[in-house]
């Protein structure tokens, strides 16, 4: 895969150790300024604070899914 405008990813760090995860996330942290979104599903809290945008969705309905500030 070279150079994609999107990834998707579906829990993607769930079965990895926490320092293959942090390394996991320092690519997808680069992509963006390569000109890729990333869609990340997770349930991991953790991982969702890396985003620069988190969705929540809870029964099927969308919650809270406001980019967040350059200062939160």
């Amino acid at each position: 895969m070279n150079a994609p405008s999107l990834v998707l990813a579906d829990e993607p760090t769930g079965a990895l150790d926490s320092k293959t995860a942090q390394e996991i996330l320092g690519v997808f942290g680069a992509l963006p300024a390569e000109g890729a979104t990333i869609a990340l599903v997770t349930h991991d809290a953790e991982v969702a604070a890396a985003a620069e945008r988190v969705i929540h969705v809870r029964d099927g309905q969308v919650h809270d899914g406001a980019p967040r500030s350059a200062h939160s």
